[in-house]
């Protein structure tokens, strides 16, 4: 089609992917009456409604709570057999929506946002095409803003990309169990998986390249994963790094560096991602395709004139978690509200959320929670030791047994995992703190909410926790801290 020819569709702010994040920028941005249009090639929702945080979690939760009920005494009794792998997959496919959008683009027009499906590239400042899997081409122009939250994609080694091998995708929406499966990576995703297909029937290897799983964790809490993971009967190998893959009739056969060899009716690498920007025609912008976006703390992309273009989520390679990237979401929403509304409807929004609205306008990445669905559950914010020290910052670490505490050993027998709180010497804060153990997801938003709010250990001592409840540890790790 000419460029001539092209249907023109122009919006205030445009939202390239609609994902998570995509679908809170646009919401957020149009709340002051902007009209806004969100762009998407695949299916509304994004990758953690179908391939990601729903439907791994899904597969992840009847082993943790066939777990729990084990070790309680009185319902361990009750408990027989094992996962039910057809029940499993089919609660995961209720949770994707049988990998149909439909109820989530009824949520956009809901709310009052365009939606239009393509592939959508820059042709220049706030101008982009977007072309249909017709082949056919629309052009699409932004009055005032462009947000990109386009997310991350897999990425492959060479040596292994020829062989077919699954990703997060096609782990996490299998219809069949391997009976053998070999996993290349120890991050987040290798290890959820691992855990998830151990408890589906698969014998699972896992391939570390490292010394441990976790890396960007806390040294014990990788530790403990790692030794849970063989207890389970997963083949953990670590410093192994496979350099050649075949597929044939019988499966996927590696070959490491150390000249040994793994066969496996399936092979999930999990080597981590990268962000989305290959395919977006950046260079117009002056911007390098396949790189992150840079961004300020407001989210606007650095290097752009004009400050209409934006980011958020994966995409800028600050972050890497689904909630993570709809707080940059909504950070970014109302900037661009703020910016582009007018001065009356940025007016009338601040005497409505009141004094406080302003501090929403720029992005605080100090506090940043990461969990792992693993047994036992790792959970984490803010800084790690090493990264406080790295930082230039005084401190300590105090550490505590989980399965000390009155609620632990009411909530399973054998309870066993860890906390650690990062103390800053000089400001008397919680600058990270660390948690494993069953639902150790729990215990997050507290530790989440002392990091952010800086909040002095002489008065988080006077936060009492309930008694019993696995939370009396944070009582444990203040007096251990010598409070």
């Amino acid at each position: 089609m000419a460029q001539d020819d092209r249907q023109v569709h122009e919006y205030d702010v445009v939202v390239i992917g609609a994902g998570a994040v995509g679908e809170n920028a646009a919401d957020r941005a149009h709340r002051d009456g902007l009209s806004v249009v969100v762009l998407e090639e695949e299916l509304v929702g994004g990758e953690c409604s179908y391939w990601a945080c729903m439907p791994s979690k899904a597969l992840l939760r009847p082993g943790a709570v066939l777990e729990a009920a084990r070790a309680v005494p009185g319902a361990a009794q009750a408990v027989t057999g094992t996962v039910d792998v057809a029940a499993t997959l089919a609660r995961r496919d209720e949770f994707t929506s049988h990998w149909d959008d439909h109820g989530q683009v009824e949520w956009l027009d809901g709310a009052g946002l365009a939606l239009l499906r393509g592939r959508a590239r820059f042709t220049g400042p706030r101008e982009l095409v977007l072309t249909g899997a017709d082949g056919e081409e629309q052009a699409v122009r932004a009055r005032h803003a462009v947000v990109v939250a386009t997310g991350s994609e897999p990425v492959v080694p060479d040596a292994l990309a020829g062989v077919r091998p699954w990703t997060s995708r096609e782990v996490t929406s299998a219809e069949q169990v391997p009976g053998t499966l070999v996993v290349v990576g120890g991050g987040v995703v290798a290890v959820e998986m691992a855990v998830a297909y151990t408890d589906l029937g698969s014998r699972v290897t896992l391939l570390v390249r490292g010394e441990r799983v976790l890396p960007r964790a806390e040294p014990f809490a990788g530790d403990e994963v790692g030794e849970s993971l063989a207890g389970r009967g997963v083949d953990v190998r670590y410093r192994a790094e496979a350099t050649a893959a075949v597929r044939d009739e019988h499966g996927v056969h590696l070959t490491l560096a150390d000249g040994s060899r793994v066969d496996a009716d399936e092979l999930l690498v999990a080597t981590g991602r990268t962000p989305r920007t290959a395919d977006l025609g950046l260079d117009v912008l002056g911007l390098t395709p396949g790189q992150p976006l840079a961004v300020d703390d407001a989210l606007q992309v650095t290097g752009v004139e004009g400050g209409w273009l934006f980011a958020a989520g994966d995409v800028t390679g600050r972050t890497a978690t689904t909630h993570q990237g709809k707080y940059d979401a909504r950070v970014v929403g109302d900037v661009v509200s703020a910016r582009f509304s007018g001065a009356d409807g940025a007016a009338e929004r601040e005497r409505a959320a009141g004094p406080w609205s302003r501090y929403r306008a720029s992005a605080d990445h100090a506090a940043v929670p990461q969990v792992v669905f693993s047994r036992p559950e790792v959970a984490w914010v803010g800084r790690t030791e090493r990264e406080a020290r790295d930082a230039g910052l005084d401190v300590r670490t105090v550490r505590y047994a989980i399965g000390s505490v009155a609620g632990a050993a009411v909530a399973a027998d054998g309870y066993a995992g860890t906390a650690q709180l990062v103390l800053d010497e000089q400001r008397g804060t919680v600058v990270g703190a660390t948690f494993t153990g069953p639902d150790a997801a729990e215990l997050l938003q507290a530790a989440t909410v002392a990091v952010v709010g800086e909040v002095p250990l002489d008065r988080l001592w006077h936060a009492v926790p309930a008694y019993p409840t696995v939370s009396e540890v944070w009582l444990r790790l203040l007096e251990t801290a010598g409070l």
